[in-house]
């Protein structure tokens, strides 16, 4: 697990030292915020006290989300079987798309 944490970071700094402001995407800035709730529930199931810690992110990336115009107020994407957002999920565990 460790290898693969390691692997999370190292994607991390590469993509930001790629970015600028203007370089943004909606489809490259729904992608991160896809990794960024993936990885924030997969260390929010080693316990409820950390889960609860990291609420503020999951608030954090809905409302970025909701700026970017991703989420229209009382409909997120994944209400929809339609829209194109997605959760990646590791290996082992069900949903993914």
């Amino acid at each position: 697990m460790e290898q693969a944490a390691e692997q999370s970071i190292e994607s991390a700094c590469h993509l930001a030292d790629l970015v600028s402001p203007n370089a943004w995407s909606t489809a490259a800035a729904e992608d991160v915020l896809d990794a960024i709730d993936t990885l924030t529930e997969a260390l929010g199931g080693a316990g409820p006290e950390l889960a609860q810690a990291l609420a503020a992110v999951a608030a954090a990336t809905t409302d970025a989300r909701r700026r970017l115009g991703i989420i229209v107020e009382g409909h997120a994407p994944e209400d929809d079987a339609a829209a194109p957002h997605r959760v990646m999920r590791g290996a082992g565990r069900s949903g993914g798309g």
